[in-house]
């Protein structure tokens, strides 16, 4: 499968309008403007030709090599593209006073100049420095059943690696992987999406993940990138061999990755059951986890930790479900759609819950969503700085 020609097609005619534009501008407003003309006409062919590829090269079934290729050139075109449409807005806006029979504002073209400037500039911070800045943010959880043994317990969480947009570079996870320990965690839990498509761009990184370290150990779940359904399959075997591999690369890190399952946490006569699903979300994500499969009975006073990749899991099964009684779920996902401005990101518009703490109204359920480490789709984040969180438990 490769991008929808849709897509490619919006983008190239979005290109000739807005090249168009500067086309004409240039020749009215530069002296000797030939030379410019030439230079942009030629950086708009190249921009074309590079368009071309994505729709090209396979997106589903092509090497990691070539999904990165096909990232690196997407973000490009928005980088250029959307700062020059900016500088447009201006423009049209300074010409405004013309329709009155006056001279067109240059000083609002300069300031559009500036701003396409400043945002281009964001763009590429966010993709070549932001999206490695690390975020360790530290959060308090009051939890009224928590047992005494486990008041002050310490919880990091990680989410959304994606490891295949690394490639084979462990820097990064390395980096991670050093601040995690470095925090002295009682327990690690991981809420899915460790890879991009196949289960092959974790074998890099299995070593330098096995170095994380907690006295309860590293609990994980599946994220709906890790099922193999982004990428296509010779036959239904391949995928399932492809998902024995995930298995297997778990166990070699010492993680226990929990499918539709419990695991108790002891300390002294108290415990907590932390429990993890498979991927259970909204529509177009297959459902694969069963909550009543790997906690039967909900209802009981047990302190309960949830670890769910998609947090509509929370708001659709959870919150405001009074025979539910699980005080606090962890998952990831949104990504804050890697964006965010001081506290407002896009994601508020797709996830009703996308990053932080969230606290049932109705219940004593609590929800955290982390915001992830790794990148998908476009390879930056602007704001959304790289999340890991440390949940501190605490008895009112």
């Amino acid at each position: 499968m490769r991008l929808p020609l849709l897509i490619i097609a919006l983008m190239i005619v979005v290109e000739i309008l807005t090249d168009s534009y500067i086309y004409c501008a240039i020749g009215k407003r530069i002296r000797k403007p030939r030379c410019w003309r030439m230079l942009h006409v030629t950086v708009s062919i190249l921009f074309t030709a590079g368009l071309l590829c994505p729709f090209l090269l396979p997106v589903r079934s092509g090497s990691d090599a070539q999904l990165r290729f096909v990232m690196w050139t997407l973000y490009s075109f928005l980088s250029v593209y959307i700062s020059k449409l900016i500088w447009i807005l201006f423009d049209l806006i300074a010409k405004i006073p013309e329709l009155a029979g006056w001279f067109r504002l240059r000083s609002v073209s300069i300031a559009g100049g500036v701003a396409a400037a400043a945002v281009f500039c964001i763009m590429w911070w966010g993709a070549l420095f932001n999206r490695f800045s690390i975020d360790v943010k530290e959060v308090s959880v009051e939890i009224a059943s928590l047992p005494a043994e486990f008041d002050g317990y310490r919880i990091v969480q990680l989410s959304d690696l994606h490891v295949g947009t690394f490639g084979n570079d462990t820097t990064f996870v390395s980096e991670i992987v050093t601040t995690v320990n470095d925090l002295k965690p009682d327990l690690i839990v991981f809420t899915g999406d460790i890879v991009n498509r196949r289960s092959s761009e974790l074998s890099p990184f299995a070593l330098t993940l096995s170095r994380l370290h907690a006295p309860d150990g590293v609990l994980s779940i599946l994220g709906n990138h890790d099922y193999g359904d982004y990428s296509e399959w010779p036959d239904e075997r391949a995928k399932e061999n492809n998902m024995k591999l995930l298995k297997r690369l778990n166990m070699l890190m010492g993680w226990r990755l929990l499918l539709n399952e419990t695991q108790f946490i002891n300390k002294g006569n108290d415990s907590i059951a932390v429990i993890g699903v498979e991927n259970i979300g909204d529509a177009p994500f297959p459902v694969y986890g069963s909550l009543k499969q790997a906690y039967p009975d909900l209802s009981d006073s047990v302190t309960k930790i949830l670890l769910t990749h998609n947090p509509a899991h929370w708001s659709d099964s959870i919150s405001g479900h009074k025979d539910v009684n699980i005080q606090l779920s962890l998952s990831g996902h949104t990504h804050a759609m890697q964006m965010t401005i001081g506290s407002f990101s896009p994601a508020k518009y797709r996830y009703k819950n996308w990053g932080g703490l969230y606290a049932d109204e109705t219940t004593s359920n609590q929800l955290y969503v982390n915001i992830g480490e790794g990148t998908v789709g476009l390879p930056a984040r602007i704001g959304a700085t790289p999340e890991i969180t440390v949940i501190t438990l605490k008895k009112p």
